[in-house]
């Protein structure tokens, strides 16, 4: 039986929806091919119908999780004091436990690194949140400080979800998002 295109197109959309929330979850390495498609009610062997390499699947994933973020940041940049409500979204509990639905510069960009496949993707991202944090930020210096503040929110979102201690997790964001919204002198 052939399936239209348009049967095509939404079905490769919701492979790359749940890949996008897989990686981010599970991470790269622990998400198998035939996994992700079986959870889809689809074969192994359709996945190459749709994308040339788990890498392509991989990009396209990471895109999608960033035009979702995109969207998200878009509107807490928007808000009268957009850098504390940034702060506190990302250093939030809900983002703490829900990584398929967060940053993924924290999960997907942190694994490409470290395989040695950077993404350009990644790039953009963090480009367009330093950007948004820098226009928060007064003084000549601003440039500097906006990519501090990027990493102290990724590094404690990424150490408060790596620890068993919950009081310790907690205390990781908690001190985090106190030294990130102390006035700067």
């Amino acid at each position: 039986m052939r399936y239209s295109q348009d049967h095509k197109a939404q079905t490769h959309q919701r492979i790359i929806k749940e890949a996008s929330e897989r990686f981010r979850r599970d991470g790269i390495g622990a998400t198998g091919l035939q996994p992700l498609m079986k959870s889809l009610g689809l074969t192994h062997g359709g996945f190459y119908s749709h994308f040339k390499s788990k890498d392509e699947l991989v990009e396209k994933a990471l895109q999608a999780a960033c035009e979702q973020v995109d969207g998200l940041c878009a509107q807490i940049f928007a808000e009268e004091r957009p850098l504390d409500a940034f702060i506190d979204t990302y250093l939030s509990e809900w983002h703490q436990t829900s990584p398929h639905q967060g940053c993924p510069l924290v999960t997907i960009s942190s694994e490409l690194g470290l395989r040695g496949q950077p993404s350009p993707t990644s790039d953009r991202v963090l480009k367009a949140r330093l950007e948004q944090i820098k226009g928060t930020l007064e003084g000549e210096n601003a440039d500097d400080r906006s990519i501090v503040i990027m990493a102290a929110l990724a590094g404690a979102l990424l150490l408060s979800r790596s620890v068993a201690d919950v009081e310790l997790a907690q205390r990781i964001l908690d001190v985090t998002r106190a030294h990130l919204k102390q006035p700067q002198g």
